[in-house]
């Protein structure tokens, strides 16, 4: 069940360039969320109606944590709310991940990294014993990566060199030899596509979080809509929509 609620800001902070981490306590989507999820943000600005898809990164009791990236007038907005600050939100929103008791590797780039924390924790509790993150980064920048640390064990790679492997998470995968029974991933396109072809390669069970501009957020604008194997009840076509069937999937329900 989604819920519309005016929350309050417990409080936000800049943890990287142009990255902010914002908590929120909320009435009841804390209660209904899981790991994959995300909630919808409204601004103040009457000129901007829509509001901005923001994934969940933590859950704790009625408070949610979002992390973000500024790209925009709208996200800029959000950056300036400080403790105190009310604001408007929808969600839970989206399918989240399904969770398996097999070993785990989650492989995540940029602001693809937020919902891993909570999927990390969540597998933890539900008894994963070995759990590997794959984490991309632009630089040495390295966001999220203690947070992640508390329930998994770290592989870092950034683009420039200047902290774990140099490159990307898949060339992190081959340098250390990382294998999984299940892969859970979120982030850019490109890097999706790597990390598909890698679990059928491999014939690893492999869910993607795709990141996709929205409007709606609630399936009925078909403005975020991926191409998929199957032919989609809704539209007929092969269409799947991101912010409702997804935005978790099973790699082989989507094409990239």
């Amino acid at each position: 069940m989604k819920y519309k609620e005016i929350a309050s800001i417990c409080s936000q902070e800049c943890i990287a360039p142009d990255i902010y981490s914002m908590w929120i306590k909320t009435e009841n989507i804390a209660k209904e969320a899981t790991a994959g999820q995300f909630v919808s943000l409204y601004g103040k600005d009457a000129s901007r109606l829509l509001p901005r898809p923001i994934s969940i990164c933590e859950i704790c009791n009625d408070r949610i944590r979002i992390v973000y990236r500024v790209v925009g007038a709208g996200t800029e907005e959000i950056s300036r709310y400080v403790q105190g600050d009310e604001i408007e939100l929808l969600g839970p929103l989206g399918n989240g991940f399904s969770l398996r008791k097999e070993n785990a590797m989650l492989i995540a780039g940029g602001i693809g990294v937020p919902p891993m924390v909570e999927l990390a924790k969540k597998l933890k509790e539900n008894g994963t014993e070995q759990i590997i993150s794959v984490i991309g980064y632009r630089d040495r920048n390295l966001f999220l990566k203690e947070e992640l640390e508390k329930y998994s064990t770290i592989f870092v790679a950034t683009e420039d060199g200047s902290a774990g492997t140099k490159g990307n998470v898949m060339d992190a995968i081959r340098e250390h030899k990382l294998m999984a029974e299940v892969i859970y991933s979120c982030g850019p396109k490109p890097m999706l596509r790597a990390v598909k072809e890698f679990g059928i390669e491999n014939e690893i069970e492999t869910q993607i979080s795709m990141e996709e501009r929205m409007a709606c957020g609630i399936g009925a604008c078909l403005g975020c809509v991926c191409q998929s194997a199957e032919v989609d009840e809704h539209s007929h076509v092969h269409n799947k929509r991101v912010c409702k069937d997804g935005p978790v999937f099973d790699a082989r329900e989507v094409e990239l």
